[in-house]
């Protein structure tokens, strides 16, 4: 067996170091867990006792999602503390808008060669960021792909499951002409449109990581580019649970939020459609908010239209509420408690499913 593990590590497959890693970040990944968890770190299957939901229709929610080549912008820095929350961050939102609570999470993460620094970093911001959120990191797998992954590249891959009432499922069904949208701030581009800010910061314009964004004395672009996807799962629980009180999400009497999207690959014009009824559009006006200093600098190299801007990032807004007009203020509030910053940014009215931007 000895001489069959060493042949196997010539290969470029360390059993032995995996196994060392894991027993290094053990703790971590034991802590990230909730009363309905099962089992233990290292089986075969991650356990999990959905019976303990107390809920009369449960519904189980799941996403799976990457974050990108965000990673590579993470080898530049040597900087990997934030990509496990940034996919754990990801992953809860992608099911918070649909009005689920998110319950367990199972990673991926495959490399090359694997090496202890980018892993013990990744894994214990992952651990955290479960712990932090109340969810529940039931497995996962580490591989390591000699001739798949060239040496020191890696890539991190997550799944998340979560649980909604059938009948409260966030569907947007209820919105009608002259509803509120409101935005929450995002803490920059989150885990979306790396390749074209890459492209213009390192390419177009020279840069390296440890440079200030330019036109700028704040932070280097490294610092503003790997800033951690911000999480509102919690707050859009507590969004629901405040202010709609309907026996079903899909009516307007006695709800006052209607409609929640995560602002990910496609911006604006890419995400909101996707919980509009076929006709209902949406006005933004994108002069609403101020843009954090990355989308300023990005706007500011002329190199891509405003259009295209908001239709590849979040420019500063990571979530968008439509909600009825009288609870605006309500929702504003909340979000400033949960630590969010949010404002009306729009309104809907009558069309079919299309967002149209004024700058």
């Amino acid at each position: 067996m000895a001489e069959q593990t060493k042949a196997y590590a010539r290969a470029g497959v360390n059993i032995a170091l995996a196994d060392d890693l894991l027993g290094r970040i053990k703790p971590d990944l034991q802590a990230a867990k909730r009363p309905e968890s099962l089992g233990a770190i290292g089986g075969f299957g991650g356990l999990f006792d959905i019976s303990r939901i107390r809920l009369k229709h449960p519904v189980l929610v799941a996403s799976t999602d990457s974050v990108g080549t965000k990673v590579t912008v993470s080898h530049m820095a040597e900087d990997f503390r934030f990509l496990g929350a940034d996919i754990v961050h990801h992953c809860a939102n992608d099911i918070a808008v649909c009005g689920a609570e998110p319950l367990f999470f199972l990673d991926y993460y495959a490399t090359g060669v694997l090496q202890a620094g980018p892993y013990t970093q990744l894994m214990r911001g992952l651990a955290r960021a479960c712990k932090g959120a109340n969810i529940a990191l039931v497995g996962g797998e580490t591989a390591e792909l000699p001739g798949v992954y060239r040496e020191g590249e890696f890539d991190i891959v997550g799944t998340i499951v979560g649980v909604v009432d059938k009948p409260h499922i966030l569907t947007g069904e209820p919105i009608r002409p002259g509803d509120v949208v409101i935005g929450l701030s995002s803490s920059g581009l989150h885990t979306n449109g790396y390749s074209l800010a890459r492209r213009i910061f390192f390419k177009d314009l020279g840069l390296s990581v440890k440079d200030p964004l330019p036109g700028r004395k704040g932070p280097t672009v490294g610092t503003a580019l790997l800033k951690p996807h911000t999480n509102y799962a919690p707050f859009l629980q507590a969004a629901l649970k405040s202010l709609n009180t309907a026996p079903r999400a899909a009516q307007r009497r006695g709800n006052a939020l209607f409609g929640a999207a995560h602002i990910t690959g496609g911006g604006f014009t890419g995400n909101i459609p996707r919980v509009l009824p076929d006709n209902i559009d949406v006005e933004i006006d994108t002069r609403a908010w101020k843009r954090p200093p990355v989308f300023q600098a990005l706007a500011e190299t002329g190199l891509v239209s405003d259009d295209e801007l908001h239709e590849v990032f979040n420019m500063g807004i990571g979530l968008v509420l439509i909600a009825e007009e009288a609870a605006a203020p309500a929702l504003i509030e909340l979000a400033r408690k949960e630590g969010h910053t949010a404002q009306k940014i729009g309104r809907t009215l009558k069309g079919s499913g299309q967002v149209h931007l004024n700058f």
